[in-house]
């Protein structure tokens, strides 16, 4: 898939109130938060903008949440009927200190946008509930319209970036979520010295538990604490692997230096 050019001053000053909320769209410095917010897409970020893991390659915060706020399913529809919106991705931070992982405020969310917006697409993008099935089985009976789960980096990586993850945990979730016939996505981030083969059969891992929708993007690092750069991958090397997922058998694969797990969330599923 082609990434179109984007001129972000256009909509800074017309979508700044977004800033107020939590979106990852900010809480992770996207460089695509304006063109999706001029798509009337947003990701919204609920129960805080603390998490309780420590992966090494993301921007959002670490440390003890405060409390669930229910004030923030009110400023999400707030933001829906202001901006008009007309696809919501509803993400975390991973909230290993709540009984159900959060799953509980999810289904709340998604409640509250289709009883006051009939017509609006919701993908959900959440952690791995820590494998509290029942609590994932919470989210599959509100019915997202997708369900997205990011696999973040091949599993020989997952020790060192994501010590509270776990690979085989986190596919389950996706197998789960595809047996209950929902859609099923995941993003994968590249830069950290995978080889072309860790990266094919972490696709094919994707496929063999049901994921349609794989996103690959550009690993940045945010910060000098952070896991480094080990390689920029090339124009040429995402459209190679965008090809080579879609001829293992994806339906959909967005993949660029600057593809983040939720850019071009609405089009991809309209294509669908």
């Amino acid at each position: 898939m082609t990434i179109k050019k984007f001129d972000r001053q256009q909509y800074v000053t017309n979508f700044k109130k977004l800033e107020r909320l939590n979106t990852i769209c900010i809480a992770a410095n996207c460089p695509n938060r304006y063109e999706c917010f001029a798509n009337k897409t947003a990701t919204f970020l609920i129960l805080g903008d603390v998490c309780t893991r420590s992966c090494k390659y993301c921007n959002v915060k670490t440390g003890i949440p405060s409390a669930p706020n229910n004030n923030e399913i009110d400023e999400i529809i707030t933001v829906i009927s202001t901006f008009n919106l007309q696809y919501v991705v509803i993400t975390q931070v991973t909230r290993d200190d709540l009984e159900d992982g959060g799953a509980s405020f999810f289904v709340a969310v998604i409640n509250q946008i289709r009883e006051r917006f009939p017509k609006i697409k919701i993908e959900v993008l959440i952690s791995d509930l820590g494998g509290d099935w029942s609590a994932l089985e919470k989210i599959i009976n509100a019915r997202p319209d997708v369900l997205n789960h990011n696999i973040e980096v091949v599993s020989a990586y997952f020790k060192k970036l994501r010590p509270e993850g776990n690979y085989e945990r986190s596919l389950t979730l996706l197998q789960k979520a595809n047996d209950a016939k929902i859609i099923t996505k995941s993003g994968l981030m590249v830069g950290f010295g995978e080889s072309e083969k860790e990266i094919k059969k972490t696709m094919q891992d994707l496929l063999g538990v049901g994921v349609q929708i794989l996103t690959i993007g550009q690993y940045l690092s945010p910060n000098s604490n952070s896991a480094r750069l080990e390689k920029k991958y090339s124009v040429e090397e995402f459209e190679k692997l965008e090809k080579l997922g879609l001829r293992l058998g994806f339906r959909k694969v967005v993949a660029g230096s600057l593809v983040r797990s939720s850019y071009l969330a609405r089009e991809v599923v309209d294509e669908l």
